[in-house]
């Protein structure tokens, strides 16, 4: 593309803008996957010159973390497959039911969250989700609700640690959150929104609240393999977990990402000592779908940022809210979360963190510096309720329709290889409910803990 004359700034903003509406469009109807539907969306730009290929990977060289994150996240959790402890787990699960729904849907609970709070979201779902359709059929429940709730407890856990969800890590990166500060400010929030799911559960899914379960004597039981692979692998588990938390207060800094990375190497190493599996199949099952349709979003929204577009979004949003924070981050918590129900909240996060950061600069809120690529630094303690609010907001928006968060997206597939599908009106009428009760609880969190202090 060099050589090429430059693009006039009209066209490439309105194409920009075009062929990010168009994939988003794609995505919520579905008529595209949403990895192929971003990733042309991504070439399209390129090939308009509206972005040159240098640019384009640049913008996904300043995303490495939440890549480096995911996949080697992906790649522990795949190593773990052979030992076959989650389908233990889920068995277990049905078992301490003893017979009883309300146990079985507070099971769901509780297996899936603390699950949720160490992996992304989507990941946990194609972990466990797989193993509900079998244990349903062999107890005489439909499975499409269970599912249902296993995708709300994972989006609503996903707020419980900074790495629980893709929208919470994206926010965190951008605004140079360490693990640890995460926990002692915004934990409490994933808190909050888990009680508001567990208070509406006797009411969402009454049916299986309130019924006897068939009888479980034939219920299958399965047995952990290899235990000498998962007994190391639980030390490497146990130690990722703790340099999760203390990695970046060390003398030499070490990133979530950078240990995500180190524990899935440890975990192909011990799969290649135990010749349990081989690495080749290892690697073959990691979602590179997800770290694709990843790193188009952030070429996309490249795009917008090069050419203006969130540059003058951000404009329309000093000229409404000036800097009024209060007023800014409820309404960003409420707008976002609508929003997020609807589209994505993956690439929304994407575009509105540069949208948000160009804000605090307009309205003098934030020095220039924060715009650059490799700002470091702290954000000014008064604006960073904004980000919280965007967090809260496109998490728990996904809740509320089946395309709104791509855990939604993963169980709804899992349910139709297994002969059901989850519609759209399914989902919803479980979801808005849970949606707009979150939404509530989780603003007035914000505005307790960060706003009326």
């Amino acid at each position: 593309m060099e050589g090429v004359p430059a693009i006039a700034t009209s066209f490439g903003q309105l194409a920009a803008l075009a062929i990010f509406a168009s994939v988003i469009f794609l995505i919520i109807t579905e008529w595209l996957h949403l990895t192929i539907a971003a990733l042309l969306g991504a070439l399209l730009l390129v090939f308009l010159n509206v972005l040159t290929l240098d640019e384009a990977i640049s913008y996904i060289g300043r995303s490495h973390a939440t890549l480096a994150l995911f996949f080697g996240v992906m790649v522990m959790v795949r190593a773990f497959e052979p030992t076959r402890i989650f389908e233990y787990l889920a068995t277990q699960m049905v078992l301490l039911a003893k017979g009883q729904g309300k146990r079985l849907l507070l099971g769901i609970v509780a297996l899936t969250t603390p699950v949720c709070a160490v992996l992304p979201n989507a990941t946990t779902v194609m972990l466990l989700a797989p193993l509900i359709p079998p244990l349903a059929a062999d107890i005489g429940v439909d499975y499409v609700p269970l599912l249902i709730l296993m995708v709300f407890v994972a989006n609503s856990a996903g707020l419980l640690t900074l790495v629980g969800d893709p929208a919470t890590f994206i926010v965190g990166d951008a605004i140079n959150m360490s693990f640890l500060e995460y926990l002692t400010k915004l934990s409490l929030g994933g808190v909050v929104a888990l009680v508001t799911l567990v208070f509406l559960v006797p009411f969402l899914f009454s049916e299986i609240w309130n019924r006897q379960l068939d009888d479980l004597s034939n219920l299958p039981q399965p047995e952990v393999n290899h235990p000498r692979m998962l007994a190391f692998g639980g030390v490497v588990v146990a130690l990722v977990l703790i340099f999760f938390v203390i990695g970046e207060s060390l003398p030499v800094p070490i990133p979530p990402a950078l240990v995500a990375l180190l524990g899935a190497t440890l975990c192909l190493l011990l799969t290649h000592q135990s010749k349990i599996d081989s690495i080749q199949n290892v690697l073959r099952d990691v979602d590179w779908s997800t770290l694709i349709f990843f790193m188009s979003i952030f070429v996309l929204i490249g795009g917008l940022e090069k050419t203006g577009v969130i540059s003058g979004a951000s404009g329309v949003l000093a000229l409404l809210l000036g800097q009024n924070i209060v007023l800014g981050s409820i309404l960003l918590l409420l707008f976002v979360g609508l929003l997020s129900s609807v589209v994505p909240n993956i690439p929304l996060v994407v575009a509105m963190v540069p949208l948000l950061k160009e804000y605090l600069v307009t309205v003098g809120m934030a020095p220039p510096e924060v715009l650059s690529a490799g700002y470091t630094g702290s954000f000014p303690p008064e604006t960073l309720p904004l980000f919280y609010a965007m967090m809260f907001g496109a998490t728990l928006g996904g809740n509320g329709t089946l395309v709104g968060a791509s855990s939604n997206i993963v169980a709804a597939g899992i349910a139709e290889q297994h002969g059901k599908a989850i519609s759209f009106q399914t989902f919803l009428r479980y979801g808005m409910p849970l949606m707009a009760m979150q939404l509530t609880t989780a603003g007035l969190f914000v505005l307790v803990r960060f706003l009326l202090v």
